[in-house]
């Protein structure tokens, strides 16, 4: 009987945090006649805890691994092209300087040096037209979904991966 509460315990925090994570995920794919681009924004990544550790110094990096997927009924959802992008903030505590890096699967994209901390929130926490894959792998008039999943690290607020990662979607139907 205990193991059931439990188990209902956790699957009830599992759901509010699931509920909670997809409210603050903002999510927009664009389709052109030749790719598919993908904006996102998870502004409320960027806490007071996430302030703290980049100002002490510490490494700070955020992980988004982003898929396209086609839905297919009664079956298991296709998956079309994925990227994972990984920003990272060095903060330099004598210079009051951050060094920001943007890497997509494992391919330095681009870097940039500031001091603004709304610049370092805005790299940290949105991508803005990520190209993800050419039209031509998609089939006409087929609904798909775009889900991006987000992680930090280092992690200080939960000790479960689970607890931490961010994740929503948006669903659009290819009509070329």
């Amino acid at each position: 009987m205990n193991r059931r509460l439990a188990i209902c315990c956790v699957a009830a925090v599992m759901a509010a945090a699931v509920g909670l994570a997809a409210d603050s995920v903002r999510i927009v794919p664009i389709v052109n006649e030749r790719q598919v681009l993908v904006s996102f924004e998870m502004s409320d990544v960027y806490s007071d805890d996430v302030r703290e550790m980049i100002s002490s110094g510490l490494r700070t990096s955020f992980t988004y691994d982003i898929e396209l997927r086609m839905l297919v009924p009664a079956w298991v959802d296709r998956t079309i092209a994925t990227a994972t992008v990984t920003v990272t903030d060095d903060y330099d505590n004598l210079t009051r300087r951050h060094n920001l890096t943007r890497m997509v699967d494992g391919r330095m994209e681009d870097a940039v040096v500031t001091e603004d901390e709304s610049e370092v929130k805005r790299w940290l926490t949105a991508l803005s037209r990520l190209p993800l894959c050419p039209t031509t792998k998609l089939e006409r008039n087929r609904d798909y979904y775009v889900r991006v999943s987000g992680r930090q690290r280092p992690q200080r607020s939960f000790p479960f991966g689970w607890a931490a990662r961010i994740t929503g979607q948006a669903k659009f139907t290819f009509i070329p």
